[in-house]
């Protein structure tokens, strides 16, 4: 390939790869400005839900990841001997 063609291909990378940033851009802007989605006020309720429960089951959640994690590691173990 001639050093033309390189430089054609290039810019036309570089066009394609502004026009594909600017897309994300104005997605992103729509998505932020649209006030058909959740409020704020949703949000924190769900945060709030999400806390309470993890507060109610600590115990059960840290009983299932310590025995995930205990799992995990006697597999990694056989795998590696």
């Amino acid at each position: 390939m001639d050093e033309k063609k390189i430089c054609n291909l290039a810019d036309r990378m570089w066009i394609r790869g502004k026009m594909i940033l600017g897309n994300v851009r104005e997605r992103v802007q729509d998505y932020i400005n649209d006030d058909a989605g959740m409020g704020t006020v949703e949000i924190i309720l769900i945060i709030v839900v999400l806390v309470g429960l993890v507060i109610i089951f600590k115990n059960q959640i840290t009983d299932i990841v310590n025995d995930l994690f205990d799992s995990i590691t006697s597999k990694a173990n056989t795998v590696t001997r």
